[in-house]
């Protein structure tokens, strides 16, 4: 007899992998491989319709850049109407007052944004463009219209000498919560780890500030920091585990357990066009494949901390073993894991590997240019 699936809490909601940003740590997919349409905005009305009737409490509306969508507005119309609680993960840009203002009407609840770096310097290498100013000026907005407001800064090798400043930039826009947050070594930030990943000094140095502005801001901002995988001794329950909590769905249709899954081989991933979400999440063999603990390896399935962690990222298990249903290397007992010793020698090292910006996907046709030109709408209008 099947174990009835867990309840679907949170939907993030892939509206395009376009992006004006070019972030070397991306996570969107570095290529794909199968020409697919993307979804229309009926279908991702569907798609939070069948997210509410599963018990989801949330959506995550992010990308690419979800501005992108030009029926953003009707998406979280639906969203509110539907009593989910609304998160739109942006970099900003593009964005105006007036459009925020129609989100805000809509029904949108909470806004991230992401800061990169402080100096325009910093910010090319990075993102390949500076938004700072415009980032500001969208917290002011945030703020003024009522909405929470979390910042993001994404901790690596080369935010490091400057995290002290976007800390104190972060703290000028007044947020709910900052979160200092690791790239994941996965998509574009995985290609660019030698560059990316920090030393255990620098680590160091990002704890100490951490405290200091967890101090400071007390009462009236939360700060959140944690070790970055590589450097912890276990692995986190990637996602809360597999298919337990949350689903992704991608611009072209699929629905994943988490945004790199879909460079995972031997598993067909549904398409919400084809199979509704409901039944996608209820019976989809690729969502059960690792849901649980019956599937665990030696040494997670005697581990005591299986049902906290549930064997760790399978995406980073794979990214590092070529066997997505090994242990996370990242854990100490896991065979693999003198892979992450020597990730850790090499971040030590005086000289730091070159970045390569984040490049749209490879495909093959042209069946994904909406989901990919920055340029274009989503979808015809």
């Amino acid at each position: 007899m099947t174990d009835p699936p867990p309840r679907l809490l949170t939907l993030v909601a892939e509206l395009t992998y376009s992006c004006r940003l070019r972030c070397v740590y991306c996570s969107n997919p570095t290529q794909i491989q199968k020409r697919r349409a993307p979804l229309q905005t009926r279908d991702w009305l569907a798609v939070i319709d069948d997210a509410a009737s599963l018990g989801a409490l949330h959506v995550h509306f992010t990308g690419g850049e979800p501005l992108l969508n030009h029926q953003l507005e009707t998406l979280v119309r639906r969203a509110r109407e539907r009593e989910l609680y609304s998160n739109l993960i942006t970099s900003g840009v593009p964005l105006t007052r007036e459009r925020l203002v129609a989100l805000v009407e809509a029904g949108l609840d909470h806004v991230q944004i992401s800061l990169q770096a402080v100096t325009p310097a910093k910010n090319l290498l990075i993102a390949g463009i500076d938004t700072t100013a415009q980032k500001a000026q969208v917290a002011r907005w945030v703020k003024e219209l009522g909405l929470p407001l979390t910042v993001n800064i994404v901790v690596h090798r080369h935010s490091v000498d400057e995290l002290e400043a976007l800390l104190h930039l972060a703290e000028s826009f007044e947020p709910h919560r900052i979160e200092l947050a690791n790239a994941q070594y996965l998509g574009w930030a995985l290609a660019n780890r030698d560059a990316l990943l920090p030393s255990s000094e620098q680590l160091a140095r990002v704890r100490h500030l951490a405290a200091l502005a967890r101090k400071r801001l007390l009462g009236k901002t939360d700060v959140i920091s944690v070790l970055p995988d590589y450097y912890a001794d276990r692995p986190r329950g990637c996602m809360s585990g597999w298919a337990r909590q949350y689903v992704v769905v991608t611009p072209d249709g699929l629905v994943l357990p988490c945004h790199a899954a879909r460079d995972l081989p031997g598993l067909d991933f549904d398409d919400v066009r084809t199979v509704p979400l409901v039944t996608s999440w209820e019976s989809s063999t690729a969502l059960r494949r690792y849901r649980g603990l019956d599937w665990l390896p030696t040494p997670c399935r005697d581990c005591a901390a299986r049902e906290k962690d549930f064997g760790g990222c399978r995406c980073q298990a794979f990214a590092l073993t070529g066997d997505s249903a090994a242990t996370d290397p990242t854990c100490s007992r896991a065979p693999a894991h003198p892979l992450i010793l020597e990730a850790r020698s090499r971040a030590g090292c005086a000289e730091s590997a070159p970045l390569t910006l984040r490049r749209a996907p490879r495909v093959l046709g042209s069946a994904l240019a909406p989901i990919l030109d920055a340029n274009l709408p989503l979808e015809a209008s």
